[in-house]
């Protein structure tokens, strides 16, 4: 199967190109930098090879750098242009070429990031082979510093931006290209297009892939890391770990064990959904909750009616997968660990923690060796989980397990992104409602409270986010975004309510559209349902006063607030 190689210099985008690729049809997949000209040249299907971004500068003495010999690989023993495999740099790796073909790469005064209009240089036809079918001016997107500011021998300028005079060039005799911009990214309007001309026009790579062959791989995998013995999987009810725990039970069957932990920070209703879809029966109780009467619980669902109250549970009876699933009430737990702490990165590394803790007691009572969980590659990545990444948060599923466990980890969605993972989940027969949730954290909402995290303050963002999603199905919007929730502010402003003075808590609103949590948009929600949102909150829960929306998109901000 003809295949491109994605060399990985630490992009945060780097995993994201070769599922671009994947898109187009065409197998891909992403090795390190440093791998050598030799290994490259025994794949006998390599079509194509890709330089990712980075985070480093090239002229940096410990920066990571790939051979330069690799520039010149050749399909069989011929060392002739025409048997040349074409490379293509994206950002960094734009820039590495440049480096190691002799030209010059500098640091410049302005960075560019974000959109940005790049414009074709002697555009006639749009003859050149990367850019073929583009518009004279397109909107791309950039996040860099760094420029090339002279060309090596034998290559050409294409485009140009604002404050890259060099911003795609090509060497067309070589089959050597390079663009400053991520056409990977969906920002970038016509990223698709580039880099089909460059997999399929100008690399010839045929189109042989699809999402059975990713079933395929990781059922075999599944074999062959697990074999007959039993496991434990971290099973949350989003679509990541429920398509995990399909594909592992078909393979190792009853030796899978799916175990649920309700922390008291999960969703709204998500432990009487959870036992309503995904077991027939039996429900297990290894850390028993305290009887815990919260803010005004009783009093909001007294002003629900049944109907109301449920028909979101309603709505997904019907098909369950009869999972050996094992409930645990771990509230009091939780809250008791994470009382008195404010830092995002403890949280996170606590809730880590009593995950594994909860796991390591169910899998000694079954005998279970291996922990599974539906890790995915955008938490992987903003957990520096590659040689050269950046760590931007520690997912409590990535980099917030403790060092040390007793479990063997194995995560079979590891290198897929959340779309791909839907594919999937519809290929195997997982219900549609559940494909179609929206994206929660692991972490759950502690994630979503600033501050220290109290039983009151769950509440109150576990109902106001409900309340966010019911506006958004009422206007037929909900799957129309990526995710939609509030956040709790540990500050109070004051209001009027009752025509009395009120300090209460504000919220903030946060509704985002993506395709793969590596970029995001804020949505542009027409004013009156987020009235009809912000009404319903501040009336329905007394502890709340007043409602903002968050309009930052990610970069620069992240997609939760902490």
């Amino acid at each position: 199967m003809d295949k491109i190689i994605v060399l990985d210099f630490g992009g945060q985008y780097c995993h994201l190109i070769s599922r671009r690729i994947r898109d187009l049809g065409v197998y891909s997949e992403v090795m390190p930098a440093f791998t050598t000209k030799e290994t490259l040249e025994k794949n006998p299907d390599l079509k194509g090879l890709i330089l990712s971004g980075g985070a480093a500068s090239v002229y940096d003495k410990n920066s990571p750098k790939c051979e330069k010999e690799i520039l010149r690989l050749t399909r069989g023993k011929r060392q002739e242009a025409r048997d040349r495999i074409p490379i293509l740099g994206i950002c960094y790796g734009h820039q590495l070429i440049a480096f190691l073909e002799g030209g010059n790469v500098i640091s410049s005064t302005v960075g560019e990031y974000g959109i940005t209009d790049l414009t074709m240089l002697n555009f006639v036809g749009q003859g050149f082979s990367l850019t073929k079918g583009l518009k004279k001016t397109e909107k791309v997107w950039m996040n860099h510093k760094d420029i090339v500011k002279e060309l090596p021998k034998n290559y050409s300028t294409i485009a140009s931006t604002k404050h890259s005079r060099i911003a795609v060039f090509a060497n067309e005799t070589d089959k050597i290209y390079g663009v400053q911009f991520h056409p990977e990214v969906t920002h970038t309007e016509n990223g698709t297009k580039i880099l089909k001309n460059f997999v399929i026009d100008i690399c010839k790579a045929k189109r042989e892939w699809d999402a059975s062959h990713i079933i395929n791989n990781i059922k075999q995998e599944i074999k062959e890391k697990i074999g007959n013995r039993k496991a434990v999987i971290a099973l949350s009810g989003g679509v990541d770990s429920s398509t995990a725990a399909i594909l592992v039970k078909e393979v190792i069957g009853k030796n899978l064990f799916a175990v649920y932990v309700d922390t008291g920070l999960m969703r709204y209703k998500e432990t009487e959904l959870m036992q309503e879809i995904f077991s027939d029966n039996v429900t297990t109780r290894l850390a028993p909750a305290k009887s815990r009467q919260t803010w005004n619980d009783r009093k909001h669902e007294e002003k629900q009616d049944s109907f109301s109250r449920f028909r979101g549970l309603s709505r997904l009876r019907g098909k369950s997968y009869g999972l050996n699933l094992k409930i645990v009430h771990a509230e009091d737990r939780f809250f008791k660990a994470l009382k008195g702490v404010v830092a995002p990165e403890k949280k996170r590394k606590i809730i880590g923690k009593l995950f594994i803790d909860i796991f390591d007691e169910v899998a000694i009572k079954e005998n279970a060796t291996v922990l599974i969980q539906g890790t995915i590659y955008s938490d992987r990545i903003e957990s520096g989980i590659t040689k050269h990444s950046s760590t931007i948060k520690s997912h409590h599923n990535v980099g917030g397990l403790p060092k040390e466990m007793k479990l063997e980890l194995y995560e079979p969605l590891r290198n897929l992104y959340k779309d791909e993972v839907r594919k999937l989940a519809a290929k195997v027969g997982l219900r549609k409602d559940i494909i179609k949730r929206h994206v929660f954290p692991g972490p759950g909402l502690a994630v979503r409270i600033i501050g220290e995290i109290t039983p009151q303050k769950a509440e109150i963002v576990r109902q106001s986010s409900y309340i966010v999603e019911q506006e958004l199905k009422k206007a037929n919007l909900y799957e129309k975004v990526w995710m939609a929730f509030t956040v709790f502010l540990s500050i109070k402003s004051v209001g009027i309510q009752g025509d009395a003075r009120s300090y209460k808590n504000p919220l903030v609103v946060r509704i985002i559209e993506s395709k793969d949590a590596m970029t995001a948009n804020f949505v542009k929600i027409p004013y009156e349902i987020l009235e009809r949102i912000s009404t319903r909150i501040t009336n329905e829960i007394s502890e709340v006063n007043r409602v903002v929306y968050d309009i930052s998109n990610k970069p620069p901000a992240t997609m939760e607030w902490e």
